[in-house]
């Protein structure tokens, strides 16, 4: 493990404490996918870049999925465009109907 690593925390734990922090989720997944997208035009090739999050929230109750969209993006801002280079989101309110 190098300095660096020590002291940041990966993309991944940022996420998840952003998230946790401003959302309070009552589930919350967050899968790399970044292993899929090595080597395309823009990715760049850390490993940390790509991202799908499953997320359920009692602050998204009543809202539209850009809505929903829209409050993850902002609590994610900070990390949007570097070092994140692609988010998919999946976002849920308690008791939504999900197939």
């Amino acid at each position: 493990m190098t300095a660096q690593s020590m002291s940041q925390p990966s993309v991944e734990a940022a996420v998840q404490s952003a998230l946790t922090a401003s959302l309070h989720p009552t589930h919350l997944e967050i899968v790399n996918e970044s292993h899929l997208h090595a080597g395309h035009r823009g990715s760049p090739g850390t490993g940390d870049s790509h991202f799908r999050v499953v997320i359920v929230s009692a602050d998204f109750v009543g809202l539209s999925r850009i809505a929903r969209h829209r409050l993850v993006n902002r609590a994610l801002a900070h990390l949007m465009g570097k070092p994140i280079h692609a988010l998919a989101l999946d976002t849920s309110a308690p008791g939504d109907h999900r197939d």
